[in-house]
């Protein structure tokens, strides 16, 4: 089952494949492997390795994605391969991401049938998460078609590192996204092996589609700086101010060793971002004022979480409990 041919891919004039999934456009020759590993040249054409091989299953609450304004507290059953078309040195899953983590095999509709299976128990749907979902596409496009049809959410936490015609193929399915924002372009280039472009313009293709929120791991001395903050924030703000926007504080994993972020850091870029976003939120940390959710109309506490834990005590019908005002989260 590990074995498909691959959807999106080129064969070259001099017989190498071109790979058109994501912007890293690997060129590869006879055997070779794409950045990702999940896709290898075989007689001028491009498969995938992965199909339904999982390296990690599990039941998670929605607020772990995570997503705050998208059914909070449920569950969702939560799937990750191995994998990745970027090498974070900063990586918080680098042993299914960037390493050889053991996996099982689950086809799509073993998946879906552990899905429905648990909707008693509060489960909602499938999250693709915890390596890098889009670089397992056809899995995931083929589970999602399921999993819609038998009234299961689909949640993506991605890096965004797609083109945009896989993209868009994907996104009919698509319920709630998570997507990862990490810094300015040097940053992507330093620490990824990447651009910010390509994410950039995917968050364009999510934004009003799809249920969207964005998440930024604060890295001291790399992507902390009050201009680079502004900046991600000002392009949020141009797609819709109500996104909801999760700074996530950083300790060192992986290659990067830089010092935990200080909390002062991480509460300058929370003002920054409340000048012009209506929800923002701290992560990582243990003060629940930074994951509570405001009415952005008169300021009640609209929901209260505690690691992940949820009171929805400001929540009426709907509306504000205080002021009448309708909540913008999906219940």
């Amino acid at each position: 089952m590990t074995e498909r041919k691959a959807t999106y891919y080129r064969t070259l004039p001099d017989g190498k494949v071109l790979c058109t999934l994501c912007p890293q456009a690997c060129r590869l020759e006879e055997g070779e492997s794409g950045r990702c590993r999940g896709r290898v040249a075989r007689g001028q054409k491009l498969y995938t390795v992965t199909y339904g091989r999982v390296s990690a299953l599990a039941f998670d609450p929605m607020e772990k994605k995570p997503l705050y304004h998208f059914f909070p507290g449920s569950l969702v059953l939560s799937v990750g391969t191995v994998g990745c078309n970027l090498h974070c040195q900063f990586c918080q899953n680098w042993r299914i991401a960037q390493g050889e983590a053991a996996t099982e095999q689950i086809s799509p509709e073993q998946l879906v049938k552990l899905a429905v299976e648990a909707k008693g128990k509060g489960n909602i749907g499938l999250a693709y998460t915890y390596s890098e979902p889009l670089v397992w596409f056809e899995y995931i496009f083929d589970t999602a078609r399921l999993a819609r049809k038998r009234g299961l959410k689909n949640v993506l936490v991605t890096n965004g590192y797609l083109n945009p015609e896989p993209l868009k193929e994907l996104l009919p399915y698509l319920d709630g996204v998570n997507l990862d924002l990490k810094g300015p372009d040097a940053f992507y280039q330093k620490h990824c092996g990447g651009r910010l472009a390509p994410v950039m313009k995917t968050a364009e293709q999510l934004a009003g589609r799809v249920h969207l929120e964005v998440t930024s791991l604060i890295i001291p001395g790399e992507n902390d700086s009050p201009d680079t903050i502004r900046d991600l924030v000002g392009f949020l703000a141009g797609l819709d101010r109500k996104i909801p926007l999760h700074f996530s504080r950083y300790f060192p994993q992986y290659r990067l060793d830089n010092p935990p972020t200080p909390f002062a850091t991480l509460e300058q870029a929370y003002r920054l971002a409340r000048e012009k976003l209506a929800y923002v939120y701290i992560g990582n940390i243990t003060d629940p004022k930074y994951s509570a959710t405001y009415c952005s109309g008169c300021g009640a506490v609209l929901v209260k979480r505690s690691i992940y834990g949820v009171k929805l005590d400001g929540i009426e019908n709907g509306h504000c409990a205080a002021c009448g005002k309708e909540v913008d989260i999906i219940l």
